[in-house]
């Protein structure tokens, strides 16, 4: 091992040196070299920049990983898996594992019953919704967390390494200042009060070897204060270069967020498409067991007709209404309604139904419906059900 002791001995030298001229800064003793006012706009815009970008990295990786103590585990993988040089495989999301409980508690059950159907039915989209998530996850952790993340480790690295460089490139020109001014003091001082009271040659040699040497000290403190302010414009256009360039980060942030914000609508569009298909097969699956002998495949009345009551004799039975798309959902045939030709009846709506037409009522869940059967005129067979809400 090469241990350079004079080189020790320097750089801890310098770092005494700096450090004293950073505190007597700090304690207003001594003079500081302002940076141009560009240059401080600049660097305060990078600095509001780095604050904000960790921010915002860290709560989206929050937002897609609510759990902290998951979050940490995927980035440990996430680091353990990139140090290795290996692809990091693709985790399990809660929707998919619901899915597959659901799935389990369905075989349990017994898949033929109506709950282990309704099981598999709601576990297979819950997979769909899983698999919609884990691209959402993928795809942001692509477009949008990868690159905040390569510009808070990269870019802002090297431009917080220049920066401490600057900062070190201007104490040093401060410190050069500093003995600059102190070699003029001395020798001014040393040229106002010259010390001639004796006549003897041994006096006047010692006047002259001192001014000389005070001479040579101001030459001195001279070059190196020109090689200090070299250095330090030299490395204050380097800092300034680089920080304009966060304006071509701003612009690569905002692509980023954009797609970001396109694959977030993207993601919660597929699950408004799944929980739409999903709640139209609970339907069907709700109307099954509650008509046995209609058609699967027919969308189920959200009115149940076992609910169906009124002042009528108690001994007229009411079946079944059975639908079908070419029928209208507010108007029944006579011979399947069987109702009276006058007369009211009331029923309670099992769950929510939108209508996707103007023939078609919505309806909401616990909501009793009153129905009035008319009859204008004695040789038609048919009764319209006319409905008015009431919220109970």
């Amino acid at each position: 091992m090469d241990f350079n002791v004079k080189k020790l001995a320097s750089d801890a030298g310098v770092f005494f040196t700096r450090a004293v001229q950073f505190t007597e800064e700090k304690l207003g003793q001594a003079e500081k070299t302002e940076l141009d006012p560009h240059l401080e706009n600049l660097i305060t815009r990078a600095d509001s920049t780095k604050n904000w970008t960790e921010k915002i990295l860290k709560q989206t990786e929050v937002l897609l990983q609510p759990n902290p103590i998951d979050h940490t585990g995927a980035r440990i993988e996430e680091f353990i898996y990139d140090k290795l040089d290996k692809k990091l495989p693709s985790r399990t999301t809660n929707a998919e594992l619901l899915g597959q409980y659901m799935l389990d508690a369905a075989i349990e059950f017994g898949s033929d019953t109506p709950y282990g159907k309704t099981l598999i039915t709601v576990a297979e989209y819950q997979k769909r919704l899983g698999g919609a998530e884990r691209e959402f996850l993928h795809t942001s952790a692509v477009t949008f967390l990868s690159p905040l993340r390569n510009f808070l480790e990269g870019d802002w690295r090297t431009i917080s390494k220049e920066r401490r460089l600057l900062e070190n490139r201007r104490l040093d020109l401060d410190i050069c200042k500093a003995r600059l001014k102190k070699a003029k003091l001395a020798e001014a001082k040393a040229a106002a009060t010259p010390d001639f009271q004796e006549t003897r040659p041994r006096n006047y040699v010692l006047s002259a070897s001192a001014s000389a040497l005070l001479s040579e000290e101001v030459d001195k403190a001279e070059h190196e204060l020109r090689v200090a302010q070299t250095e330090f414009d030299r490395q204050a256009e380097v800092t300034r270069l680089l920080l304009e360039g966060i304006s071509s980060t701003h612009l690569n942030h905002l692509r980023c967020l954009q797609d970001f914000a396109e694959a977030q609508a993207t993601y919660y569009a597929q699950c408004h498409h799944y929980m739409q298909d999903l709640q139209r097969e609970l339907n069907r699956c709700a109307n099954a067991v509650s008509a046995p002998h209609s058609s699967a495949s027919v969308c189920p009345n959200p009115v149940s007709p076992a609910f169906l009551s009124g002042p009528a004799s108690s001994g007229a039975a009411v079946p079944a209404a059975s639908s079908s798309s070419s029928q209208k959902p507010v108007t029944l045939a006579m011979e399947q309604s069987q109702l009276p030709v006058t007369g009211a009846r009331k029923a309670r709506v099992l769950y929510d139904y939108d209508a996707h037409d103007t023939s078609e009522l919505s309806l909401l869940a616990d909501e009793v419906q009153q129905s009035q059967a008319e009859s204008p005129h004695t040789h038609t067979h048919t009764h319209t059900l006319h409905f008015t809400s009431l919220h109970l």
